[in-house]
């Protein structure tokens, strides 16, 4: 991923903050010689204090022979993106028409180191950490070895921890463009106020007051 300076994120705050609430991504993992990698989608649980990410994924996943062979994988989350039309960019001393089109986005990637957890309880402890992040106003019962209603369910599945080795974290949001061609782009966005268009514009006038 391409990040330039003016995209770059301020600090590990602002990543770690937006983080927080984009739990769903997809996990990329290399695949055997001359294969395409293997690429997860997946809800996890990032833990900022222990820098890892947890998740648990189907025992019968074809990617765990890839993932044990090469256990170094790229946790990627996409976000707050839009589409940007060539007459917002325009600078001022151009015809609209001839404005370059765009994306505007938010991502996070986590190298990450993958270890496997298949210890029963082990991965009841990873399940419920997850549960308290998903479910912090719980209702449903804790996973327990032996135990019902979830402990018969713990052989079908594998817990997984990343441990987070790398960040690369990109806000796209013309960062490097002039202030009336980044008011411009606002304006835009909230008159448009399609999918995604109020996330955009928050990332846009938050970074523009940096």
């Amino acid at each position: 991923m391409l990040i330039h300076p003016w995209d770059a994120a301020r600090d590990d705050a602002e990543w770690q903050h937006w983080l927080a609430a984009h739990d769903f991504g997809q996990l990329a993992v290399n695949g055997p010689d001359g294969e395409p990698p293997f690429v997860q989608p997946m809800h996890f649980a990032y833990d900022a204090g222990r820098g890892e990410a947890l998740a648990h994924l189907a025992r019968p996943n074809p990617l765990w022979p890839a993932l044990e062979s090469a256990p170094a994988v790229t946790l990627s989350v996409v976000d707050d993106y839009v589409f940007v039309p060539g007459p917002w960019q325009a600078p001022s001393d151009v015809p609209s028409e001839h404005g370059v089109p765009t994306s505007l986005y938010a991502a996070v990637q986590l190298r990450c180191t993958a270890h496997v957890v298949d210890d029963p309880a082990q991965k009841a402890e990873l399940l419920n950490r997850q549960l308290g992040h998903f479910q912090p106003a719980g209702g449903s019962a804790r996973a327990a070895v032996g135990e019902a209603p979830y402990g018969r369910l713990l052989p079908g599945i594998r817990g997984l921890r990343l441990e987070v080795t790398g960040v690369r974290a990109k806000f796209k949001y013309a960062g490097h463009k002039p202030e009336d061609v980044r008011g411009r782009i606002a304006a835009g966005l909230a008159g448009r106020d399609g999918p995604g268009d109020a996330a955009a514009r928050e990332h846009l006038l938050r970074r523009r007051g940096a």
